[in-house]
């Protein structure tokens, strides 16, 4: 199983980006997909999850009505669209998949939000 992250960067409070995380060595299709988050100090903490189907979805109460996961099973890939950053988003952004009994980790993409 391979998870690879990408898309993060550096923003300004109320700017938007686009994480992606494209999946290999196990059938995308039939798992769910995670996103969390790691700030500095701090504990890593749970995003979003989606179903294996995209058909459903779910949020922190932090990120509700502001990040939006997507998945695409055709490209085996899964997204975190975020809008209306702000300095608390500042992480590191991991996606991760529950698969045969364990939890496989990518290696994570830096979100800073900043003036």
């Amino acid at each position: 199983v391979q998870l690879v992250e990408s898309g993060g960067g550096l923003v300004q409070p109320g700017g938007s980006l686009r994480l992606s995380c494209a999946a290999s060595g196990f059938t995308f299709s039939s798992y769910a997909m995670i996103w969390y988050r790691q700030a500095p100090g701090k504990a890593r903490e749970w995003v979003a999850t989606i179903t294996r189907d995209g058909g459903s979805m779910n949020y922190d109460d932090s990120v509700k009505g502001r990040f939006t996961i997507s998945r695409d099973n055709a490209r085996n890939t899964v997204y975190l669209q975020m809008n209306s950053l702000k300095p608390e988003d500042t992480a590191v952004y991991y996606c991760c998949a529950f698969v045969l009994g364990r939890n496989y980790w990518g290696q994570g993409t830096q979100v800073t939000v900043s003036s």
